[in-house]
């Protein structure tokens, strides 16, 4: 796979990025570029508002990963001051997931909390290890199908860990970690379900579906919490709260400590370690990446993996669980308006503030509308219509997709990875395969499409390009998940004042899911900055695969040549033609 660009400058070429370019911390670079008192003030209000989102998440996945919430608000504050001050993102928020929901309940079913503490530090070193061997930049080859399906399949979990909480169900014994274990025993204790519970729990749902419609802009997750704790209190509702279960939250920090430790014991984490390690780095690289294509910016994966690393070891000095970059805080970072990492830095130390002041209100807090946010944030993070696009997609990817969702949920999380990007592999392979043959071409004599008298297509006149007007790309070989990152990253640099884009797809064989998902995030970017994107070139199955994530009209126009798209740039055509109308 190649990608070359003809414009005046000549060829882009690869070469070896230098220390600074892989691990100099994004704080770094913002400061270098000149930080303001403007830029402190967005990252102020930025933070404030991550910190109000992040307050009740981080008790509630903790409480679900079976261990005390404040362990879940250690690992914010501490885990997120670190992700934001060492990271390769300049918007990053480090914290608890609900992803790691099920490999931390099942590490603390086994182990223990020091077990859990154990095998996050563990993960720390690994996470660290791996950005200074430059793992992170590998992580590109886990297919779009493998991620969108452990996610889909991470959010079941995680709705059918809450149902506890969320009726109010008692259970005669320990309620299983296993799925269908833990429904079976649900089902038997349906006689116990508390009608207040369940109550507590549609309201908050219902507050924060509403307020996601009518005011955006406010802290439903918080206001919803709080709602629902000032009711339970009023009308003395038979609900359990975090003040009975756990008797609530220290009010500071505890001190470092190392965890316990022995040989046996690391033994016995290493797996739970390894899982903890791996899902951090995917999830963390792929936050990086929706920031990026949320901002036009691109992190430093390795510099990210090395952050990650450290502020899992810092956690767990400081008695927190998994960090791992967060999607959805991440993207509230953005909106909220943050210019750099400090924004991240702030949060942390709002959270600890809100520790400091308020720890002794957290008792009222219900166990039921904590639920009712997780399952929301389950609702949220389940991408729907992605899946729903990659069933359709093909078979393939359908297979993989279903793979990976149905092992996250009935199995493993790391078994449904490792298996869904075997199947993916082979898929690739398979493909690759149906696409070497030989045909018989028929000279190309039309006077836009010359000959070069043995029936192949010249290549285009190089003095098509030159105008600084218009750049034009062409993508040479399979345009796949090992490739997309790459490319992605050179069609991300698009010149502002460029008035067109032109990418050549005729020497594309075969694209899948994750390269049309890149290219359709480019499309966006460029239908955002008024750039015309033309796509030329491309074959029926490879314009197939765009249309279905996304990239037509108006976004991007097709066109059979190169010579015909910059023709159109260049006269600034409104109008489709034709062709457009049939890929509409």
């Amino acid at each position: 796979m190649s990608i070359t660009s003809d414009h005046a400058s000549g060829l882009h070429r690869l070469r070896r990025p230098t220390f600074a370019e892989l691990y100099l911390p994004k704080l770094v670079t913002v400061w270098r570029e000149g930080y303001g008192v403007a830029d402190f003030r967005a990252d102020v209000f930025a933070g404030l508002t991550v910190a109000i989102v992040a307050l009740p998440l981080s008790m509630a996945i903790a409480i679900a990963s079976g261990v005390t919430p404040d362990r879940g608000l250690y690992t914010a504050v501490v885990g997120g001051f670190i992700v934001s001050l060492l990271g390769g993102s300049r918007f990053q928020i480090g914290g608890p997931a609900g992803a790691f929901i099920v490999l931390v309940a099942v590490t603390a079913e086994r182990h223990g909390v020091d077990g859990v503490i154990l095998a996050t530090m563990m993960a720390g070193l690994f996470l660290i290890a791996a950005g200074l061997l430059r793992v992170g930049t590998y992580i590109k080859f886990i297919p779009y199908p493998v991620t969108v399906g452990f996610t889909a399949g991470i959010a079941v979990i995680i709705f059918a860990s809450q149902l506890r909480d969320l009726s109010g169900i008692t259970l005669a014994g320990k309620e299983p970690s296993e799925f269908v274990p833990k429904l079976a025993a649900l089902a038997a204790g349906l006689p116990t379900i508390n009608p207040s519970a369940v109550t507590v729990a549609i309201g908050s749902i219902a507050i924060i579906a509403a307020l996601r419609v009518w005011r955006p802009s406010w802290p439903g997750i918080l206001i919803a919490v709080v709602f629902a704790a000032v009711v339970c209190a009023v009308f003395s509702l038979p609900v359990e709260t975090i003040g009975s279960r756990f008797g609530g939250i220290p009010r500071e920090l505890p001190s470092p400590a190392l965890p316990a430790f022995s040989i046996a014991k690391a033994k016995a984490v290493l797996p739970d370690a390894i899982s903890f390690a791996l899902l951090a780095a995917i999830e963390s690289l792929l936050s990086a990446v929706v920031a990026d294509g949320m901002t036009g910016r691109r992190h430093r994966s390795n510099c990210e993996l090395v952050a990650q690393g450290v502020a899992n070891v810092g956690s767990a000095l400081f008695g927190g669980i998994c960090v791992t970059g967060l999607i959805a805080r991440t993207a509230t970072n953005i909106r909220a308006g943050a210019r750099g990492p400090l924004a991240g830095m702030l949060h942390a130390v709002f959270l600890l503030l809100f520790m400091l002041i308020a720890a002794p209100l957290a008792s009222y807090i219900p166990l039921a509308a904590l639920a009712a946010v997780l399952v929301v944030v389950a609702w949220t993070m389940a991408e729907k219509q992605e899946f729903a696009t990659l069933l359709r997609s093909s078979w393939g990817d359908a297979v993989v997709l279903l793979a990976t969702f149905l092992l996250t949920i009935f199995r493993d999380l790391t078994e449904g990875i490792l298996v869904g990007f075997a199947l993916g592999a082979v898929l690739f392979i398979h493909r690759m395969a149906e696409m070497t043959g030989i045909e018989e071409r028929t000279p190309l004599v039309a006077a836009d499409r010359p000959d070069d008298g043995n029936g192949e297509r010249v290549p285009y006149d190089p003095g098509l390009a030159i105008d600084r007007d218009v750049l034009v790309y062409r993508i040479t070989g399979a345009f796949f998940f090992g490739a997309a990152s790459a490319i992605g990253g050179v069609l991300d640099g698009i010149a502002e004042k460029r008035k067109g884009l032109v990418v050549d797809f005729a020497a594309v064989p075969f694209l899948d899911s994750t390269a049309a998902n890149v290219l359709g995030r480019v499309a966006v970017k460029a239908h955002r900055q008024g750039i015309r994107l033309f796509i030329t070139g491309a074959s029926p199955a490879v314009r197939r695969a765009l249309l279905t994530h996304g990239v037509t009209p108006p976004r991007a126009r097709y066109r059979e040549t190169i010579a015909r798209a910059v023709a159109d740039i260049k006269a600034g055509a409104a109008k489709p033609a034709a062709d457009d109308a049939a890929t509409a």
